[in-house]
């Protein structure tokens, strides 16, 4: 799951990328030219990525101190999308716009320290830990997708999207292949259920990856959206803050529906975490009201997504452990299967 922006419980001092990180800060610190007080790196209990992360202080020019993360190395395409979309000058940093951004506010960054090529980034620290770190609610879920939204909005004004070069796809043909192995192999009672549904989608394959592939490519996604990646602001009436995506090293062009599904199929098994509010339905309706386009023929592309899904999600399991997820992914094959597939 993603890092933390956060001064909560759940920390440990240490990691690989934390003990470089500290390494470096004598450099980090030199870069900020001042502005960058001494860090406190830490390592979240859901953080599974490499990077050093820590709280410090940052001193604007006037003397004011704002709270702040820092994260180094960050990968490029996190590094650029995340300052393109989040950079704020010090001085508007209370300002109602900036507090709005769909993702963290960027103190500084750069792509270089001392003597070596890595991008790092100063941001925002948030005042809790993310938002899957407790017990999800409706508006939890609503807001999710209210913040998705926006990022789609934020990314397109910011960047049109390259028709020219859409995310890369799997190759579906070799994953129907490794999950048809993999359910022999897990020894699972509904193999032969598995075996009668992979059989009748490779048959579809050629018709189902045509359709899929004649997708929109209109929008940034994110790509990584669930509520591990979602940070909720202060707000200083004690309403609830709004949410900021966070983790933007995965952003590709795609269909909008791709974000939607990304969580739906997180929750296969599990539903009851998205308190009944189907992801497809909620993004299209909070796209549609912020002027986003939102056409009928996504909701069959999302259709054909869920296939091309559920029948490779094999694959991706290891052990028994996955049976409930498995089963879920399994009736929802089924149940899709007369109609996307014919």
């Amino acid at each position: 799951m993603a890092f933390t922006l956060s001064e909560d419980e759940g920390h440990t001092p240490v990691n690989e990328g934390n003990a470089l990180a500290s390494t470096l800060e004598p450099a980090l610190r030199d870069a900020c030219r001042g502005h960058l007080g001494p860090v406190q790196w830490f390592h979240a209990t859901w953080q599974h990525g490499g990077a050093g992360t820590g709280f410090a202080e940052w001193t604007t020019s006037r003397g004011r101190k704002l709270p702040c993360v820092v994260k180094l190395p960050v990968p490029y395409r996190e590094y650029a999308w995340t300052k393109r979309l989040g950079l704020v000058h010090e001085d508007d940093w209370d300002r109602s716009e900036p507090a709005s951004l769909p993702t963290p506010r960027v103190l500084a960054g750069g792509f270089e320290l001392g003597t070596y090529d890595f991008a790092w980034l100063i941001m925002e620290r948030f005042p809790g830990n993310p938002l899957g770190a407790h017990a999800l609610t409706e508006p939890d879920i609503w807001d999710l997708f209210e913040t998705t939204a926006e990022f789609h909005a934020a990314a397109v004004l910011d960047t049109p999207v390259d028709l020219t070069h859409p995310g890369d796809e799997p190759d579906w043909a070799a994953l129907l292949d490794r999950a048809e192995r993999q359910t022999e192999a897990l020894g699972l009672d509904t193999a032969p259920r598995w075996s009668a549904a992979l059989r009748r989608v490779r048959n579809a394959l050629p018709a189902l990856l045509d359709a899929w592939q004649a997708r929109p490519i209109d929008t940034w996604c994110h790509r990584d959206v669930h509520a591990h990646n979602a940070m909720r602001r202060a707000h200083a009436d004690g309403a609830r803050g709004k949410l900021a995506l966070i983790d933007l090293a995965r952003i590709a062009p795609g269909c909008w529906v791709e974000d939607a599904l990304y969580l739906e199929r997180l929750c296969w098994g599990r539903e009851e975490v998205l308190c009944g509010v189907d992801p497809v339905r909620a993004l299209a309706q909070t796209r549609r009201g912020i002027g986003l386009p939102v056409d009928d023929a996504d909701l069959t592309l999302a259709d054909v997504r869920r296939v091309l899904m559920a029948a490779t999600s094999p694959a991706f399991s290891r052990t028994q452990g996955d049976l409930v997820y498995l089963g879920a992914a399994l009736d929802r094959l089924e149940r899709l299967l007369p109609t996307v597939c014919g």
